[in-house]
């Protein structure tokens, strides 16, 4: 067994699939995604330093898939964005993607209080309360409170209901957060019916696949679009790569205060990622 070592000089086993998830997430298709990782767990020697696998993996990755020189992790991405408004507006723009009517600017009245939520979806006749999680260090988890808040709105929207001061019959909440869950978050939230998106929780329905069935990446997925051009590119209504690569590049570079100049390079970039 080959083992790798990590920053802080830890051994642990050589993870064929952690390898393959990274080639996944830059955008490798499933069956190169696969091969690739068998070469290069068979090629690498015993003890590699974890960040020696990061730039093995992009090397590969660019011979069957250019665009990774226009693209960084989705996760990296998603950790880009700031919490308030980008993250928001992004999983708002995800959810329209995925066939749900949204509203904005929601506060909510409950029997004991008024409750600001950051978005009200509906769907299939089902309306529910979104709250949006953000942690830029992506490698924590997102635990349990999130889940203990969000039962406590939705039994206080629901009575306000029957007692006529909430307006929007409540059925449940949704948590969308760019982390893992923790298990105890988990369980919480199947006992008590509160829906949860995360990175890669539900296994069949979770962030990462719900942005790439519909290639719904955040305009950070975008090599050189760090936190003062994504800022600007958000103030101007575009927070997905989708808009910028197939908007008005004019508009968008006098909304943004961007030079058109920039504006095509990040578009066509953003093509590139998008286009097979």
């Amino acid at each position: 067994m080959k083992h790798v070592t990590k920053a802080d000089g830890t051994r642990q086993p050589f993870d064929r699939t952690k390898v393959r998830r990274t080639l996944r997430n830059l955008g490798v298709g499933a069956e190169d995604a696969d091969r690739i990782a068998g070469e290069i767990e068979a090629s690498v020697p015993d003890g590699i330093r974890t960040n020696a696998v990061l730039r093995l993996i992009r090397t590969r990755a660019r011979t069957v898939r250019p665009a990774v020189d226009h693209r960084t992790n989705l996760r990296r991405a998603l950790a880009l964005l700031r919490p308030k408004p980008d993250f928001e507006e992004f999983v708002r723009a995800l959810l329209r993607e995925h066939g749900y009517r949204v509203q904005t600017g929601c506060v909510l009245a409950g029997r004991c209080g008024e409750h600001e939520v950051d978005a009200v979806a509906d769907k299939n006749g089902t309306t529910i309360f979104v709250e949006v999680k953000h942690h830029v260090g992506y490698h924590r988890m997102t635990g349990l409170d999130e889940g203990r808040i969000a039962r406590a709105i939705v039994e206080d929207l629901q009575e306000g209901f029957r007692s006529g001061r909430c307006p929007v019959s409540i059925d449940g909440a949704l948590i969308v957060c760019n982390t893992k869950l923790s298990e105890h978050a988990k369980r919480y939230a199947a006992c008590r019916n509160i829906g949860h998106i995360g990175w890669d929780y539900p296994a069949d329905r979770n962030l990462r696949t719900m942005i790439e069935e519909t290639q719904s990446y955040p305009v950070t997925i975008v090599s050189g679009v760090g936190p003062a051009v994504s800022t600007r590119l958000i103030a101007a209504g575009v927070v997905t790569a989708k808009q910028i690569a197939y908007g008005d590049a004019a508009a968008i570079a006098h909304d943004s205060g961007l030079s058109l100049q920039e504006t095509l390079l990040i578009a066509e970039r953003a093509r590139a990622i998008l286009e097979p």
